[in-house]
């Protein structure tokens, strides 16, 4: 959808991501997609170095977010809200629910 604007599927995966959940780190991006890690770490490289994006390490993952410091975030936020909410309703639903801690064991569905 933004991948002609933005130049590649995977900045626009890394950035619907942590839209939807307002952080992530690079292997969790890649298997929620379901590709390659090297791609998604070439992306948050990049958009951390433009400035796009910021981090902090948490053992020895690091974890990326939106800067609250960039110039246009609430401008890029719009947009990709926007983006997403073209998304068919499946992959949406998807993309926005996050499950952090594992179901209890024996738990009905």
């Amino acid at each position: 959808m933004l991948e002609n604007i933005l130049g590649s599927k995977n900045k626009e995966r890394v950035l619907f991501y942590i839209e939807a959940r307002n952080e992530g780190y690079a292997r969790e991006i890649a298997k929620y997609y379901r590709v390659s890690l090297s791609p998604i770490q070439e992306q948050l490289d990049k958009l951390e170095t433009g400035g796009i994006f910021v981090n902090k390490k948490a053992g020895k993952t690091i974890i990326y977010s939106f800067n609250p410091r960039f110039a246009f975030l609430k401008e890029l936020k719009v947009l990709i809200e926007k983006a997403i909410s073209f998304l068919p309703d499946d992959e949406k639903e998807r993309l926005l629910i996050v499950r952090r801690r594992p179901r209890k064991k024996n738990k009905p569905l």
